[in-house]
């Protein structure tokens, strides 16, 4: 990403914790080249670690599965979610929106970021704040996603983006 482009995709991330994570990841990458997983330490952002999670690339065929999931999405999910594929979550929790984000970030070797509406029906009161960050063990092919999510209510969430919208 030129300076440019990284400047209006971290304007754009409304959530502070977010934007601590982009800031550790950019730390972290060389020139064009994208971190790797053994440039990231999970203690460079510990306080984050809850809502983080990691997906493996899979290649023949392409295929996202969750290497790992914070406590506290395994509590806004209500069950594990390691292991699992994306393709294999139900419409209900936008399992095509989350395979169409990765295939974005594996595609383009660049951040993702956005906002949904929770639709965990337990959880529809809740927007979901999500950034997604590609890794490469050779610094150019994605073989691995750093991921962050933050549930928040739509007041809460409505307060931020006036927020963010002001400055």
């Amino acid at each position: 990403m030129t300076g440019i482009s990284e400047l209006a995709f971290r304007t754009q991330l409304v959530i502070p914790e977010q934007k601590t994570l982009y800031d550790y990841w950019r730390a972290r990458t060389k020139g064009d080249r994208l971190p790797g997983r053994g440039d990231i330490s999970p203690a460079g952002f510990a306080r984050l670690l809850p809502m983080i999670s990691l997906v493996d690339v899979e290649r023949s065929p392409r295929r996202y599965r969750i290497r790992l999931a914070g406590t506290g999405l395994h509590d806004i999910y209500q069950n594990e979610i390691t292991g699992k594929y994306l393709d294999e979550f139900d419409h209900d929790c936008k399992g095509e929106y989350w395979l169409s984000a990765c295939c974005r970030v594996v595609d383009r070797k660049k951040p993702a970021q956005g906002i949904i509406r929770s639709s965990i029906k337990s959880q529809d009161h809740l927007v979901q704040f999500w950034l997604r960050l590609p890794l490469s063990c050779d610094g150019n092919e994605v073989n691995m996603i750093l991921c962050h999510d933050s549930f928040i209510s739509m007041q809460k969430a409505k307060h931020l983006t006036k927020q963010s919208l002001a400055c």
